[in-house]
């Protein structure tokens, strides 16, 4: 082990000013010091990584279809979160979306219109409880559907989302355009949201076909928000989702960058084991609201609301005209269709 030099006591914590705002791998007796830089360069199929001083920024990467949600979403997002949670130089973990929006919510070319056959991902699962084919037959009306078959592949999803809630350091998202069913999952687990006026953000796939797996609205929202939107498929702006405490922030959508690198660069100012603990502390109160337990049953929940006779009704009309026709059916009784929506939700 190496032994402190002469600078070591000549060059403490009490000569330097405000020494207590230095990275972890900035100060003299770094134990990062003479380390290299954490590797791992990689390239992700739905969403992109950089590092900005102290900032991790990922951002959904499939702008062309609105970033909906593929197989290859959690486990891109999850690897991302680990590779900034385990990064000394990060304070910060800031999650949006390119293109017109955040996240659409699941894929639903691949969900719904090809019968599941598309739910497999780059990572070869063949043979395995998320094996595409199995998932198919698991989800073929004709057929039997076996819940838990179902669970262990929705669960991944989930699993992959709430590493933004999990993981040591804060994370941010920062919402515009859209934030819809399955992508509403994922904003949900963030510790902070930060928006433009004009975000659209609900899930209305609980109309048919759709449960929030996370499990998240009563704990962001409460009970009786949460179930104002939830027993109507509602969505609310960006704007109402600060007023109603949902996110942090919401502003024009032209300030948002500006506002949003407000907000995440006065948090990396900050020392990331004060960050940590603060964090820490602080989900120590969701976790004992039930954080889990309601993403279980909302995830078992979401997979009968995929099998009931609705929900095969759903399915099945999504496969013979298509799913912006079977969402135009869905959506117009309420008075919220609009043509121009990407193919997404659920």
């Amino acid at each position: 082990m190496n032994q402190p030099d002469s600078d070591h006591f000549s060059n403490h914590a009490g000569t330097r000013p405000a020494a207590w705002y230095e990275n972890w791998t900035e100060v003299p007796d770094s134990p990062w010091r003479d380390r290299p830089e954490p590797g791992g360069d990689r390239e992700y199929r739905t969403l992109t990584y950089a590092r900005d001083g102290r900032i991790a920024r990922i951002t959904f990467n499939r702008p062309e279809k609105g970033n909906t949600i593929t197989p290859d979403t959690p486990v891109d997002l999850a690897h991302a979160v680990e590779r900034a949670d385990l990064d000394p130089r990060v304070h910060v973990i800031l999650v949006s979306g390119r293109g017109k929006g955040f996240c659409g919510g699941y894929d639903l070319d691949m969900f719904a219109e090809q019968g599941s056959h598309g739910i497999g991902g780059s990572t070869d699962t063949t043979g395995t409880v998320a094996d595409p084919v199995v998932q198919a037959v698991n989800h073929n009306p004709w057929g039997t559907w076996d819940p838990m078959i179902d669970y262990a592949m929705m669960s991944r999803f989930n699993r992959g989302f709430a590493s933004l809630m999990n993981a040591n350091k804060p994370t941010i998202a920062k919402l515009h355009g859209f934030a819809i069913a399955g992508g509403t999952d994922i904003a949900l687990y963030s510790d902070q949201i930060i928006c433009a006026d004009d975000t659209k953000i609900g899930y209305p796939p609980t109309r048919v076909w759709g449960i929030p797996a996370a499990g998240m609205w009563a704990h962001r929202l409460g009970d009786q928000r949460a179930k104002r939107l939830l027993f109507t498929g509602d969505c609310i702006s960006g704007k109402q989702a600060e007023e109603w405490g949902l996110a942090v922030e919401s502003c024009p959508v032209d300030e948002l960058d500006e506002r949003t690198e407000v907000l995440v660069e006065r948090i990396a100012r900050m020392p990331i084991n004060q960050l940590m603990m603060a964090k820490l502390a602080l989900n120590s109160a969701l976790h004992s609201q039930g954080v889990t337990n309601s993403a279980m049953i909302s995830t078992v929940f979401d997979g009968i609301a995929r099998h009931t006779r609705e929900g095969y009704a759903f399915q099945l009309r999504s496969a013979t005209v298509g799913f912006r026709e079977a969402v135009r059916e869905r959506d117009e009784p309420y008075g919220d269709y609009k043509r121009a929506q990407f193919r997404t939700e659920a």
